[in-house]
C-alpha cells in the first residue's frame, strides 16, 4: 500500500467512525467483521414481507432471492464475511438446505473462480456448525 493510499484510506476509515458516532454513539467502536452480530436472523415470515413478493408478486421468493445473493457474494470473492455470514442464515431460514446452498457456491466457480467458491463454502461451512442440526 502506497503512503497516498494508506493516508486516504486512514482518512476514509476516520470519516466512517465519525459518521458512526453521530448515526449512534453506541457504533464508535463498531467493527465491521461484527456486523452478522448486530442482526439476528428474520423469521421466513419477515423475509418474505421483505425480499419476498411484497412488492411483486409474481416474482421471486425470499428463498430465491437469498440464493441469488449468495450467488452473487460467492462470485465477489466471498470477501464480505459479515454479509455472506447473514445472508446464508437468513437462506436457511427462509427454507434454502445447506445442499443448495453449496451447490449455488459451487455454481459459481465458473464465474469467481476456484478460491472465491473455496472461501464461500468455508464460510458457508461456519454457519453449518454453528447452527447444528436446527438447519
Amino acid at each position: 500500500m502506497t503512503d497516498a493510499f494508506g493516508k486516504l484510506f486512514q482518512q476514509m476509515m476516520e470519516q466512517g467512525q465519525e459518521m458512526a458516532r453521530a448515526f449512534n454513539p453506541a457504533l464508535e467502536n463498531f467493527k465491521g467483521a461484527d456486523l452478522d452480530k448486530l442482526f439476528p436472523t428474520m423469521s421466513k415470515d419477515m423475509m418474505e414481507m421483505w425480499f419476498g413478493k411484497t412488492f411483486n408478486k409474481e416474482g421471486l421468493d425470499a428463498r430465491t432471492r437469498l440464493l441469488v445473493t449468495v450467488a452473487a457474494l460467492t462470485v465477489l470473492g466471498a470477501q464480505a464475511e459479515p454479509q455472506m455470514k447473514l445472508t446464508i442464515r437468513h437462506a436457511l431460514e427462509a427454507g434454502a438446505t445447506k445442499r443448495e446452498i453449496a451447490e449455488v457456491i459451487s455454481q459459481m466457480s465458473l464465474f469467481g473462480g476456484l478460491p472465491a467458491m473455496t472461501r464461500a463454502l468455508e464460510i458457508a461451512q461456519k454457519v453449518f456448525d454453528e447452527m447444528g442440526d436446527d438447519a
